[in-house]
């Protein structure tokens, strides 16, 4: 079974940046599209963006695209989320997981965005 552990969350100021990783253990088949989520105190989790292993295709939702960059890294079997610009609004615990057929959810990263 794989897992997905993430990291990279922090404490930044509106318009500062962060990376996270989401690292898998196990085999990611290629076809696979894999998707950062957020979830903020008192709301559902929401998709985020995705990207699709191979290809490379990627997806942003309309509240973060322009400022959030996501890749894959093959070598390492990990995904990065590059999130600038950030605002207070994308604070949040962050998760990775396939777009479908769920695998189990990690423990997340948290982001907080303030002054």
């Amino acid at each position: 079974q794989v897992q997905l552990v993430e990291s990279g969350g922090g404490l930044v100021q509106p318009g500062g940046s962060l990376r996270l990783s989401c690292a898998a253990s196990g085999t990611i088949f290629r076809f696979t599209t894999m998707g950062w989520y957020r979830q903020a105190p008192g709301k559902q989790r929401e998709w985020v963006a995705s990207i699709t292993i191979t290809g490379g295709g990627t997806n942003y939702a309309d509240s973060v695209k322009g400022r959030f960059t996501v890749s894959w890294d093959n070598a390492k079997n990990t995904m990065y989320l590059q999130m600038n610009s950030l605002k207070p609004e994308d604070t949040a615990v962050y998760y990775c997981n396939k777009v479908s057929f769920y695998l189990p959810w990690g423990q997340g990263t948290q982001v907080t965005v303030s002054s």
